[in-house]
């Protein structure tokens, strides 16, 4: 071997290219270099050689490794990188692999390796470690969410590639947010004992907003309806506190699924988006989206089939499942509806393993989709093991008990996508993936569910004004997963100028570990009704409160009460009916509540019904029985028009003792529009105050309809009627000993009947609600009202 050695050198690049060092070679060096291949180049020319000598050029035996230039890195963990030990030979290609690995491990800025006979020489010049990573110039994003998402992070060795990605990755999240104009430029500011200050300069630039959206193609529906079915929107004045008027690569994406559900939802069967094309304006500052689409025909559903070998499934309950009637304007959401409904009632019967493979038809010439359904018995597979990943301050056991799968159970993908939503409904995580993987064997298989954690915890003011309240403040710190026990803790205060209240609720959904959720209530209430009756009142108290469900959409809560009810402040020109007292309530109750909305949030299809008993006299001084229930009915006829329907009514009865006005039904206002609160039900003329009622019937329609104002400003309006009974108090007539009527009580359990329009507004500072009524059924006595307003917001 040569003396002079081979030597492997790199240059170094830090901080994506703004600093760079290379090695300059003076004379003498660049001499010896050519010296060196021209003596390598020789060499390997006798190599060639016919009967040239190969031993003199052997490789040699390795009798040491000289590590040096490392800080941090021990000099056995650099020799067990190069995977060269003392004792074996060393060959060219060796030390090129080797030094090909220790660049690779990362830690290394640079690396040489000289070998000198039976010696290796190892020089290395190891990676900064970074001190600390600092953001400037950045306001959409914050410092937090940056740091979530870069991979650097203090204490970790600083290399290129990882700059640059993370530099790539702050450019795309201010593109997400609209900023296609951000420029990010990394800096490293050196320090003591090879460490950095890594700093990443942020230029956000200006929101890129949306000029227009444009189609071509659509002869059916015109731009404004498709505009409104893509979640991107034009930039507009009032969408200052939006973020879909700035162009996002990934939502035109999803703008591109949207408008294909859509048509395909109307019976286009053969749509596509054809192209999606953002072009930039000149100046830079907006985007014009362009959609070509071709709409082909309209089908309707043809002849429906239903194959299967099933023997436990009966054609007649098959059929009644299906979603997809022959003649109907084809719509793809009717074919998954179908799909999952009779997914669900193989297994009902049984079939937990059982496919669902639709086969569709079209037929060009008649317009007409002719559909299959395959049912089969699928593969037997069942559950190997659910890992549950993500959480790092949710108990295991909190998601594990909303799984409808258990380790062991036969798969069920049905089960597997409600457990899903189950997850997701806690509200404790911000995103959640439920993905299966293959087992240790075909018939096993693995759940994977991935959570991402959020907030849980709220601090919220709140502000507001209302045509009845006046103005309202109120204040709440609440923890929905308490501890990571998925836990409920709310504290709240409320203060408006006829009403004020302060309570603390406790809540255990999974008392023991089992499903049977118990809770503690303490609250405080004082309301003014010196307007409606000329009383205050005060109430004060604490509760238990256990519940459990007695299926999957319905549940029974029953719970305790032990409270103080005083009435305070009486007017002296109150009626004879309304005295100050105080009085020990004991109460036990139920309540019974069944959900069979398609949705809870924003309800289109099905009902809703609640049931409520109290009976007080369980020790105290005041017995009654009181009931109230309530039923709602939602039918949206298509996606501008939705039709709600509701019944309520409620009875006290005072068991041998007169019903206090406390306990009565005081009906009105947002109960019955169109009248005052209390303004429906018995009154004294005398004093004008309202004595309340022992019982009410109240009947309500309502109709949403499109208002043709833009989809973005959020606006709903509706009409209604409502009609009903309210009365049946037990106050009579007080007369002096003279015959002087003192009092003179009014209580007609007359039909009363009411219609208006309502206005809803989420504005970007909180709801915004008007009701318009007007009474066209109502009694003399009563006290009607034309116009309520309410808003509010919270932060």
């Amino acid at each position: 071997m040569m003396n002079s050695g081979l030597r492997f050198n790199k240059t170094r690049e830090i901080g994506g290219g703004m600093y760079k060092e290379v090695r300059l070679m003076g004379r003498g060096e660049m001499a010896r270099r050519f010296y060196a291949l021209g003596l390598l180049a020789l060499a390997t020319l006798m190599v060639a050689l016919p009967g040239s000598s190969k031993t003199a050029y052997a490789a040699e035996v390795v009798e040491q490794i000289i590590v040096s230039g490392n800080q941090r890195v021990e000099a056995t963990t650099v020799r067990s990188y190069m995977r060269v030990k003392v004792g074996q030979e060393l060959t060219s290609a060796q030390i090129d692999e080797a030094l090909k690995r220790l660049f690779a491990t990362g830690l290394f800025a640079d690396v040489t390796i000289r070998q000198e006979g039976r010696r290796v020489t190892v020089l290395v010049q190891e990676n900064p470690i970074i001190n600390r990573v600092a953001f400037e110039g950045n306001d959409a994003i914050s410092n937090e969410d940056l740091t979530q998402e870069v991979q650097l992070s203090p204490r970790t060795v600083y290399t290129r590639a990882k700059v640059q990605a993370d530099t790539q990755r702050i450019i795309d999240l201010h593109r997400r947010s609209g900023r296609f104009s951000a420029k990010v430029e990394p800096k490293i500011i050196r320090l003591p004992q090879n460490r950095i200050d890594l700093v990443f300069e942020i230029d956000e630039g200006p929101v890129t907003g949306i000029g227009g959206i444009n189609f071509l193609g659509n002869d059916v529906y015109s731009d404004s309806d498709l505009r409104d079915v893509i979640s991107t929107g034009e930039t507009a004045w009032w969408k200052f506190l939006s973020s879909s008027d700035s162009y996002d690569p990934d939502r035109l994406t999803y703008d591109r699924e949207l408008l294909r559900r859509f048509y395909l939802s109307k019976g286009y069967a053969d749509f596509t988006v054809v192209s999606a094309v953002a072009d930039l304006s000149r100046d830079g500052e907006e985007f014009y989206i362009t959609f070509t689409v071709e709409e082909g025909p309209q089908y309707t559903f043809g002849a429906m089939e239903i194959d299967t070998t099933l023997e436990k499934l009966k054609e007649a309950e098959l059929e009644n499942t299906l979603k997809t009637k022959e003649g109907d304007i084809y719509n793809a959401d009717f074919i998954d509806d179908t799909v999952e409904g009779l997914t669900f009632l193989a297994g009902i019967q049984g079939y937990a393993f059982a496919e669902v493979r639709p086969r569709v038809r079209r037929d060009k010439e008649t317009l007409t989709a002719a559909i299959t359904y395959k049912i089969s018995e699928g593969p037997r597979v069942y559950v190997e093991r659910i890992n549950v990943n993500g959480n790092a301050r949710t108990l295991d056991k909190v998601i594990r008990r909303q799984m409808k799968l258990s380790e062991g159970d036969a798969f069920n993908r049905i089960l597997l996508k409600s457990s899903e939503g189950r997850i997701n409904a806690l509200g404790y995580f911000s995103s959640v993936e439920v993905i299966e993987e293959p087992g240790s064997s075909p018939d096993k298989t693995i759940i994977n569910v991935d959570v991402q954690e959020q907030s849980t915890g709220d601090l919220s003011l709140g502000f507001g004004f209302s045509s009845v309240d006046n103005a309202v403040a109120d204040a709440s710190i609440t923890e929905r997963n308490f501890m990571g026990r998925g836990q409920y803790l709310r504290l709240g205060l409320s203060l408006a100028a006829r009403r004020q209240t302060i309570d603390l609720r406790f809540t255990e959904p999974y008392f023991m570990d089992r499903n049977l959720s118990a809770g503690i209530d303490i609250f405080g209430t004082e309301t003014d009704f010196q307007d409606e009756a000329s009383y205050d009142s005060r109430v004060t108290g604490f509760g238990f409160r256990f519940g459990f469900p007695l299926s999957s959409r319905s549940r029974l809560t029953a719970r305790y009460t032990l409270r103080m009810e005083e009435i305070t402040n009486v007017a002296s020109t109150a009626s004879l009916f309304i005295t100050e007292r105080s009085d020990i309530r004991s109460s036990i109750g139920f309540n019974y509540s069944l959900d069979r909305r398609n949705d809870p949030v924003r309800p289109t299809r099905g009902w809703d019904f609640n049931f409520d008993q109290e009976f007080t006299g369980v020790g105290g001084s005041v017995k009654y029985l009181k009931s109230k229930a309530d039923w709602r009915m939602y039918h949206g006829f298509n996606e501008d028009f939705q039709a709600t329907l509701g019944l309520s009514g409620g009875y006290v009865d005072g068991i041998g003792q007169k019903v206090i006005i406390n306990d009565r039904f005081f009906v009105g206002g947002s109960d019955f529009r169109g009248f005052e609160r209390a303004g429906v039900g018995a009154r004294d003329l005398e004093t004008d105050d309202a004595l309340g009622a022992e019982a009410y019937a109240i009947a309500s329609a309502e109709l949403t309809f499109p208002n043709f104002l833009p989809e973005a400003l959020d606006i709903d309006t509706s009409i209604f009627v409502d009609a009903g009974y309210v009365g049946l108090s037990d106050d009579e007539d007080i007369f002096s000993s003279t015959g002087t009527a003192l009092t003179e009580v009014e209580d007609k359990l007359a039909p009363r009947l009411s219609a208006g329009l309502s206005v809803y507004w989420k504005s970007p500072f909180g709801p915004v609600r008007l009701d318009f009524s007007h009474a066209f059924l109502k009694e003399d006595y009563d006290k009607t009202e034309a116009f309520r307003f309410s808003a509010g917001t919270r932060f």
